[in-house]
């Protein structure tokens, strides 16, 4: 049996932990099974690096920050390799592009094209537990890449399908997948089993457990995907087909993302293309938007309000002004001090009235709904950012999650 396995930076985040970590992939190892794994830097090293960056200039060239980032993991897979050694297995530690991981040229948010992963399976040929660097690729151009934040689990599941492995575990700091974030939410239970595309939603949602482009790439391979806990040895939630399962709760999950910005521009005029023009000229600098609110015609005038992640709301603000003039536009504004706030369920989609039970919710919490943005699986509310922590209880308690 051939398994991924995945260890994000807080598991790794100390010697202790990595002993504790290369302990565990042994004792995997001596069970008969081939692994390998996937290793993200350790704690809070990317930040720390991201610091000292700004210590030295606050504009740096993407290229560079790609070369200084993808150092965080280096660290990481050469003391686990030197640690699962020391407990008397072969092992190998290899980088991104080692590891025959191929990226596009966007410097920050690569994404992978292409797994050449020859050298890994004779690797594991021969023997060696393999221990790759996550998060990091290389590019055409020969330079180093790195696919962003969560692009370990990316890298993870990339390397499982590329490898035709027979299961993929992520280890976290969480048991598994919870109903609500367990810090927010006291009562927030974990799930055995979730679907892909209420895994998706949730992890596009702020659900930090997985990153939406592993579970993305799970989905359309249909990989298998254990959610683990670093810290224990107990059974963690299996992320798999809905066809599989039994849905019997509407809404299975709620999500809050502080990582939101609105950005509002005014008196756009209404004319064919306008839109596409905003739009095109955010995607082309790579920002995702993700909501979208365009009010009533007046006087064949818009207002168009969306929402970036706060990490691009600067880049996304200097797009805005660089089209004012060619969209004709008359002004904008941004508030960063805002929430986004999620149910999701399989179950949603045929059951109507759900929204309204979300809204009932919130209104008895007095809590007022500044954006609303609805899919067949989820409802999302754009809410202010002080009481997000008070929605997210709200509708956990409201749609009885908590209940066994």
């Amino acid at each position: 049996m051939l398994i991924v396995q995945k260890y994000g930076g807080s598991s790794v985040a100390d010697a202790e932990r990595i002993k504790r970590v290369a302990a565990r992939v042994a004792g995997v190892k001596k069970e008969g099974h081939d692994v390998v794994v996937v290793v993200s830097a350790m704690g809070d090293t990317t930040d720390d690096l991201i610091d000292l960056v700004k210590s030295v200039t606050q504009n740096p060239g993407e290229r560079e920050m790609d070369m200084i980032l993808s150092t965080g993991e280096q660290v990481s897979i050469a003391l686990l390799a030197m640690a699962v050694k020391d407990l008397g297995e072969r092992a190998i530690s290899m980088t991104g592009p080692q590891a025959g991981i191929y990226t596009d040229g966007v410097h920050t948010k690569a994404r992978i094209k292409d797994i050449q992963c020859e050298r890994v399976k004779e690797e594991l040929s021969a023997g060696k537990v393999v221990i790759v660097a996550g998060f990091q690729g290389l590019n055409g151009s020969g330079d180093i890449t790195t696919l962003g934040r969560g692009g370990s689990d990316t890298t993870a599941v990339a390397l499982a399908i590329a490898l035709n492995a027979d299961l993929c575990e992520i280890y976290t700091d969480v048991d598994g997948v919870y109903t609500a974030d367990p810090r927010v939410v006291k009562n927030a239970r974990k799930m055995e089993t979730i679907s892909y595309d209420e895994m998706l939603e949730l992890a596009h949602l702020g659900a930090q457990v997985l990153h939406p482009r592993s579970v993305e790439l799970s989905k359309i391979y249909n990989m298998k995907l254990q959610v683990r806990s670093s810290f224990n040895h107990n059974p963690g939630t299996i992320v798999k087909e809905v066809g599989e399962m039994e849905k019997s709760m509407v809404v299975t999950g709620v999500a809050h993302d502080l990582n939101v910005a609105r950005i509002g521009i005014f008196d756009v005029p209404d004319r064919p293309g306008v839109a596409w023009t905003v739009f095109k000229s955010l995607a082309k600098e790579h920002i995702n938007v993700d909501m979208i609110v365009q009010s009533a015609m007046r006087d064949e005038i818009n207002d168009i309000s969306f929402t970036v992640a706060t990490t691009d709301l600067k880049k996304a603000l200097a797009v805005i002004e660089g089209i004012k003039d060619e969209v004709g536009f008359t002004g904008y504004n941004w508030d960063d001090g805002i929430a986004k706030v999620s149910i999701v369920g399989a179950g949603m989609a045929t059951n109507p009235g759900v929204a309204a039970r979300m809204f009932e919710a919130l209104a008895k919490k007095n809590i007022n709904l500044e954006m609303i943005s609805t899919s067949e699986i989820r409802v999302s509310c754009i809410i202010k950012a002080e009481q997000a922590a008070e929605a997210l209880v709200a509708l956990h308690d409201h749609f009885g999650l908590g209940e066994q």
